[in-house]
This record gives C-alpha cells, structure tokens and sequence, in this order.
C-alpha cells in the first residue's frame, strides 16, 4: 500500500506573488468598499472536510459566521475581528489563532490580509 503523499506549501509567503483563484467579493459586506478574496486550495478531504489552503483578502468590513473550527496563520496584513460579545483581537503578521465553530462577529481588513489556514 502507497503511503499518501504530503501536502506542501513550501514558500506560503511567496504565494502572494503568484497565480491566485478569484474567490470573489466576502458573502455578507458592510459599506464599501468591499473586500474581494483569492487563494489556493492545498488540501480539501472527501466530504469537504477537512480543508486547508491560502487565501488573501483587500481592505473591507463584514459579518463572520464561523461554521468548523478554522486555524490560521496570518502571514501579512492587518485586520480587527470584533466578536458579537464585543471581545476584539487585532491581527498582524506573525499571529495565530484559531476560530471556534460557532464564533460570530466583524471582520475589518485595514490592510491586505493574507494567511494559511485549516478548517476541521
């Protein structure tokens, strides 16, 4: 039996200069402008899940409804998610965090964001 082959990003930063998917405009944008997103998928499993990848996303405000676990790895940019319960964490490159299922919330990019991530 063949072992499964590794899935490997072996440059995540040096993605942004390359050939990205248009993933298209956030689903639920407040005012303008709004934010656009493009990636690659690295990894995605039968049934969807779970699903691991780069994106990057332009400047914007919009809702967040976190529905699987997502772990990312912020490699550039700047953004504020603001939490319904009004708990705010800032993001810059070199952080890390994990979104619970279940998390609801805004998200303002003020700088083009760009990550590794993980949904579960």
């Amino acid at each position: 039996m063949a072992e499964p082959a590794v899935a490997l990003f072996r440059d995540a930063a040096a993605l942004a200069g390359q050939d990205l998917v248009d993933w298209g405009p956030v689903a639920e944008p407040i005012g303008a402008p709004v934010a656009r997103t493009r990636g690659r998928l690295l990894y995605r499993a039968a049934g969807d899940w779970p699903e691991a990848g780069y994106w990057e996303c332009t400047p914007g405000r919009w809702r967040c409804a976190i529905e699987r676990d997502e772990f990312c790895h912020f490699l550039a940019g700047r953004a504020v998610y603001t939490a319904d319960d009004g708990g705010e964490i800032e993001i810059a490159p070199g952080a890390v965090a994990l979104f619970p299922a279940g998390w609801r919330g805004e998200c303002r990019v003020v700088e083009t964001l760009r990550k590794v991530y993980m949904i579960a």
